[in-house]
């Protein structure tokens, strides 16, 4: 199958292989299938029906080759198309760039912004099928000359293995889409082209030399882009290209070929035709255009493919799941993956989208080596009468977490100013920024300045810090010192050591992190000036290759955290061995072995835009420091924990090693006698090639040598006019359609669950509400809770329910939108009554007294209300473990939504012992964490974060951390 050109960045994901699709569609391969040459591949709609899936023609051969028929489609693409080639020729050349800058902008508008839209439906709710069978359009019986034309226009550019009839509504939906997104992307394709050729000048100012290269670099990265999606098509065929998986299944991801080139190739490499174009055309406005396209590729990649890949493929985790770490068994291998070590927390996250099967023997599996087990002793007291409970668990990752990391600053994110260590980095950060505003002693001398202090914090943190790693990987120099030089209590094992030695590392490390960049804009700032002519010389591409360069090493920095984790990211393997040894090929660690060295691209980015050779200097230096880094610290550690199990190669290297050894046996087989010789050549340059990068090494590692040194809070009260302000921020919409309905006929109540009658519902218990309506009341009417005094009127409502609302046909409902409905409203059809419940976040999670509101036709009429219902906590009487631990075992099932897999196996009737500390519990998200610190804050009046009672976990750990924040509060 020949490739479309013209589609660009259409995906990003692979498509499976053949025996793939069959296993995981509950089929299995004919056992003669090997002699068959044509490949079966089969497909599942989500209603469970198998189908084969016929085969499919590329946009470019049926749409321009005279040989295959043409639809109506084709016919009105073909125009469109020629429409562009006669107004390019007629119109004047001003005229013809504004057209085609705006005619590109729409139909850009139109794949990422339409297209996106559309396919998130899609993915989310089937949309496109229910609206084609909403509409009838492929019902013979309703739609009978629609369904015969849609048939003919699909038929006509299928093969003989196509039947209109027998394949199903979902497949036949997904040939309809391919035609809208074909003339998109055709259009798309064309008016860029026609827009850069409408701008197409030849630079003045510059010699033949920089002419040639400038098309020459723009014919290599259009070459490039065209194998990219060659590739990337031979890889996801027509089923990924056209997104099939959001109508159909063809079975589970697979990661092979181009897509080990780069994340994303589609959606980055595949745009580098872009580019090349505006380099031939030599047009700024084609570059800023260029870049504005693929900014907007990118956001259709992180607002649709990304979260859809998510639901479909990706694996929902619990949070705080405690996970035993085991020791690996000689027999077991250890696995060969990258340099990132991954965060404990990963393994409770959702899979990222790079992560799937592929052709890789050893690199798609993780293992755990390692252990780190939790003592159990009897409880003891302490000298304030607590009851200490050991847990009976060992030791898991979330645990070792908790105990390692405590919100750490990470640059300025986690910030506490009322955390010292926090407090001195802005005291430190500060003094190199004002010194940029003090007025000049002389010109040269404030240079020099500003440049030796950013090379010194360059050369700290890079060779400071790494000699200091190095001592602590060789042995355990920080541990040891502060061992040395501290006491620590006799039966911790040397944990306080370690713990202490760890902490005062990570907040060093990340004041030197700051302070080089602060440093080093301290000199940009010095030495920038603001150009008084942009289209003079080569400003302003100075300036956007510059901002390029800061936004990719963003880019770079984001994606390594995401693998490495906040334990990769502070080099925690350097100073722990209660966490698990282990590598990780996700992300961006799967293209890259060390993608730090890339990140760096900010340095020269910043040199770029100030254009001044001091910053390009120390951008060099900067580059070469990390590159010593990396090869004399950070790869021994890793071949000293990891051995010959470290993998050589990443995928971006391996790929281009595919295309030179394919290229180099081609290019061997034609040069027939003279191949020897070739071959011999080439390991002479290979050898000459790595003997200067070996003496390089040599001498910058002998010099270093001789040179190394030898070293929250708010008052309740402004809470309270937060939340009122919150609920003022809504736009009253009411209805004019009222008088068609009998408002007497709707009634609203609260349902008790006590015996005496009274509405009153604990804090997080479901509270249900029966509503009574006409038989023809709106299908978007809805029911929501307020707070008693907070809507003045009984008629209309103008506050905001917060998210307290539920619909009161709650399937016809997407989200907050009512979905279009065809349902008809026949007697005897639809209820007259019914029941809702509140629950969940849907519920008040704060103690008072509510009415609930029914409200008309997804409005903010009110046709009937009911209360006051109260919403209470059962305060205790006396503080002691039993009744905290009582209280809690009530308060945190219901915070859990009562879910049988979070809450704690101590809260269940006849619940087996499956080893863990019963008292132990989990979150599907931390808005579960969030509900039960707000509900210990008003039973015990203790304020938590969610983040302390994600660290606990458990029910015991609570009811000690409640008893000791009390005592030390009432004190």
């Amino acid at each position: 199958m020949s490739t479309s050109v013209v589609a660009d960045g259409l995906r990003q994901r692979p498509s499976t292989r053949k025996d793939e699709a069959l296993r995981d569609l509950g089929s299995s391969p004919d056992a003669n299938d090997h002699i068959v040459k044509e490949e079966v591949v089969w497909g599942k709609t989500p209603s469970g029906q198998v189908f084969r899936v016929p085969t499919t023609h590329d946009v470019v051969t049926a749409l321009l080759h005279p040989a295959y028929p043409k639809s109506h489609i084709d016919i009105l693409n073909l125009g469109l198309l020629g429409l562009q080639l006669v107004l390019f020729l007629v119109l004047p050349r001003t005229a013809r760039k504004i057209f085609f800058f705006f005619y590109f902008a729409f139909w850009r508008a139109a794949y990422d912004a339409g297209l996106g839209y559309v396919l998130t439906k899609q993915s989310k709710k089937k949309w496109i099928v229910r609206e084609i069978q909403r509409l009838g359009w492929l019902d013979e019986q309703r739609r009978p000359n629609v369904r015969n034309w849609i048939r003919k226009q699909l038929v006509g550019k299928m093969g003989k293995d196509y039947s209109f009839d027998e394949l199903p509504v979902e497949y036949n939906a997904w040939l309809l889409f391919r035609q809208a997104v074909d003339i998109i992307l055709i259009n798309d394709f064309l008016s860029f082209c026609l827009f850069a050729f409408a701008c197409f000048r030849v630079p003045d100012g510059l010699s033949t030399i920089v002419h040639v290269l400038r098309w020459i670099g723009g014919s290599v990265l259009i070459g490039f882009n065209l194998w990219v999606k060659s590739e990337a098509h031979h890889v996801v065929k027509d089923y990924g290209w056209y997104w099939g998986d959001c109508f159909f299944q063809r079975g589970a991801l697979v990661f092979d070929g181009v897509f080990e080139l780069a994340p994303h190739p589609m959606y980055s490499v595949g745009y580098a035709w872009f580019y090349g174009l505006s380099l031939i055309v030599g047009s700024y406005p084609v570059l800023f255009v260029s870049l504005a396209g693929h900014a907007a590729q990118f956001a259709f990649l992180v607002f649709f493919e990304n979260p859809h890949i998510e639901r479909f493929y990706g694996q929902r985790k619990p949070l705080a799941e405690r996970v035993p770490i085991r020791r690996a068994t000689p027999d077991e291998s250890l696995p060969a993956r990258a340099r990132a070590f991954s965060d404990p927390a990963e393994i409770m996250s959702t899979p990222s989208v790079t992560e799937g099967e592929t052709a890789s023997e050893t690199e798609t599996e993780t293992e755990l080596e390692g252990l780190a087990s939790r003592s159990r002793s009897p409880p003891t007291t302490s000298s304030r009468g607590l009851t200490k409970k050991r847990s009976r668990s060992p030791m898991s990752h979330h645990d070792l977490l908790n105990r390692y990391f405590r919100q750490d600053t990470i640059f300025l994110y986690n910030l506490d100013v009322f955390r010292a260590s926090d407090l001195m980095l802005l005291l430190v950060m500060f003094y190199p920024l004002v010194s940029v505003f003090l007025p000049r002693l002389s010109p040269r001398g404030t240079l020099t300045l500003h440049f030796m202090h950013a090379l010194s914090w360059g050369l700290f943190h890079c060779f400071g810090l790494g000699f200091i790693l190095q001592a602590q990987s060789e042995k355990k120099f920080l541990v040891r010192h502060y061992l040395k030089h501290y006491h620590y209590p006799q039966r911790d094992g040397g944990k306080g050591a370690v713990q202490e030695a760890f902490a005062n590392w990570k907040a060093i490390y990340n004041l030197s992190m700051c302070m080089t960049f602060t440093s080093f804009v301290g000199l940009v700032w010095k030495t920038y000036s603001i150009p008084n002519d942009w289209t003079v010389g080569n400003e302003l591409l100075r300036h956007t290759l510059g901002a390029v360069l800061i936004a990719f090493h963003v880019w770079v920095t984001t994606e390594s955290y995401e693998v490495l984790g906040v334990f990769g990211w502070f080099y925690g393997d350097f100073f722990m061995d209660d966490f698990p040894s282990h590598l990780d090929y996700s992300g961006i660690y799967r293209y890259l072995n060390n993608p730090e060295i890339v990140s760096g691209a900010a340095f020269f980015g910043l040199a770029l835009i100030s254009g001044s050779k001091l910053v390009y200097i120390l951008a060099v230096v900067r580059h070469l420091s990390y590159w010593w880094f990396l090869r004399y610290v950070e790869n021994p550690h890793m071949r000293k924990l990891y051995g010959d199990s470290l993998r050589k190669d990443a995928g971006f290297i391996k790929v281009f090693k595919k295309v030179a050894s394919k290229n180099a046996r081609l290019l061997e087989s034609k040069a027939g006698r003279h191949a020897p010789e070739i071959r011999r050549v080439a390991r002479e340059v290979k050898g000459t090639f790595d003997k200067v990068y070996e003496e390089t090494a040599e001498v910058l590692e002998e010099f270093l040598a001789k040179s190394r040194p030898k070293i929250s809070e708010v008052v309740q009260d402004t809470k309270f006019l937060l939340q009122q302000s919150r609920e003022k921020l809504v736009i009253t919409r009411v209805a004019n359609d009222l008088s068609s309905y009998d408002t007497a006929k709707y009634k609203v109540h609260a349902v008790s669950n006590r015996l005496d009658g009274a509405l009153r519902f604990h804090l997080g218990e479901p509270i249900h509400v029966a509503w009574q309506a006409p038989l023809r009341h709106s299908r978007r009417d809805w029911i929501g809770i307020y707070r008693v005094g907070a809507n003045q009127s009984n008629l209309v409502t103008k506050t905001s329910s917060l998210g307290m609302w539920v619909p009161v046909h709650d399937k016809e409902w997407d989200g907050d939108v009512p979905i279009e409905s065809d349902i008809k409203m026949q007697e005897g059809q639809d209820p007259a009554s019914g029941q809702v419940v509140f629950k969940g976040d849907a519920l008040p999670w704060q103690v008072g007294k509510y009415e609930v509101r029914y409200h008309h036709d997804g409005k903010y009429n009110v046709l009937s209300l009911d209360g006051p219902i109260e919403i209470y906590v059962n305060k205790l009487r006396t503080m002691d473990f039993e009744s905290v631990h009582t209280s809690l075992k009530h308060i945190v099932p219901l915070c859990l939504d009562s879910d049988p897999s979070l809450i704690p196996t101590s809260c269940l009737v006849d619940a087996e012992d499956d080893g863990h500390d019963p008292d132990d519990f989990r979150f599907w998200s931390e808005r579960q964490a969030w509900r039960i610190a707000r509900a210990i804050r008003q039973i015990f009046d203790v304020e938590y974060t969610p983040e302390v009672v994600v660290a606990d976990a458990n029910l015991s750990a609570l009811a000690h951390r409640i008893l000791a924040s009390k005592q030390i509060l009432d004190a």
